[in-house]
């Protein structure tokens, strides 16, 4: 898709005017209700459906094709991220009014981070197309990594934080307690950050990690920067609601691990392929419309059975509850008797 600096500059306007609207809305710290979330999340998920049904009348077909198939990738691929916020949030202790603020700036954080990520990224591409070897085989080890995680018995409880974040705080010092939505005060004549700020720092800069698989991903979709950029920051700039429509929901997707790194794997055999066909070597390509069926369908089936395991568990977990309180009773029943 040949993408003018005029069409570039009036994208990443329309994402500002968006972006601005949003906070606008939001700007008044409190608790976002479910009905809030729903609304805001069916907006952004419309307003990115009218993008790419643009590019499809526009013309672009196959753009069209690959935006759709980007952004139900890294949308997937955000739910994961979730878990960690979730994480980050308990881990400072977030009152819940401020949550909407640390989510909508730490997003935002994010996605100024990823749109280097994707610079980088189609630099390297556009000079070395032997990289698809290395995507591919990173997002192969990656799906082996997540089916490995997914079935250990380990639960990854706590957040740690990375060394950047340990630097800041350790550089500027951190207030101990919050002060509305401030994000600096001074203490002794001296510039301190608050607890919002460093929060705040911990969600985008954690979200770099996840970058590293997504945005491999997404260029296993599609080589154009352009698409890249969009399915990222639809995907993205509809986190912040999708965290407190589904936050509850979060734990029943038992399955999410298995159906992504079906996806990781199913797109990093795309990108090997790929690789091969541009050495020269004859091999088939998986096209944009099947690799948009086969995602869709991974997720879906992923839903369901994730769905179905958990009302099992819940199910099994109530019987053994229920024959708890029975053997409580009786004892007691004896005891008395």
């Amino acid at each position: 898709m040949d993408v003018s600096l005029n069409l570039w500059v009036l994208t990443i306007l329309g994402l500002v005017a968006l972006i601005a609207v949003d906070f606008f809305i939001g700007r008044k710290p409190h608790d976002v209700s479910i009905k809030e979330a729903g609304i805001w999340t069916i907006v952004w998920i419309v307003l990115a459906a009218l993008f790419g049904v643009g590019l499809l009348v526009a013309g672009e077909s196959q753009a069209s094709g690959e935006f759709f198939a980007g952004f139900i990738t890294e949308k997937s691929l955000s739910v994961d991220n979730l878990f960690v916020f979730v994480l980050i949030m308990a881990k400072f202790s977030v009152p819940s009014h401020l949550q909407q603020r640390v989510l909508l700036v730490g997003v935002l954080i994010a996605l100024v981070l990823r749109a280097i990520f994707i610079a980088a990224g189609a630099a390297i591409i556009a000079s070395f197309s032997w990289v698809f070897f290395i995507f591919g085989a990173f997002l192969i080890y990656t799906a082996w990594k997540l089916i490995q995680e997914a079935r250990s018995d380990e639960d990854e409880d706590e957040f740690e934080e990375n060394r950047l974040l340990k630097s800041i705080e350790k550089k500027f010092g951190v207030a101990d307690k919050y002060h509305g939505t401030k994000l600096f005060i001074r203490v002794n004549g001296k510039r301190i950050l608050t607890p919002l700020m460093v929060v705040m720092l911990a969600i985008g800069t954690t979200d770099v990690l996840f970058a590293l698989d997504s945005i491999p991903a997404i260029f296993g979709l599609t080589q154009d920067p352009y698409i890249v950029f969009t399915a990222n920051a639809f995907a993205l700039m509809g986190l912040r609601q999708l965290y407190f429509l589904i936050g509850g929901l979060l734990k029943k997707l038992v399955h999410l691990s298995y159906g992504l790194s079906v996806i990781l794997g199913f797109i990093g055999v795309k990108l090997v392929l790929h690789a091969l066909h541009e050495s020269g070597v004859h091999v088939p390509e998986i096209s944009i419309p099947f690799s948009l069926a086969v995602i869709c369908g991974v997720l879906i089936v992923t839903t369901i059975t994730s769905l179905i395991a958990s009302k099992k568990q819940e199910q099994r977990e109530a019987e053994q509850s229920a024959a708890a309180a029975e053997t409580d009773s009786a004892e007691k029943d004896s005891i008395g008797a």
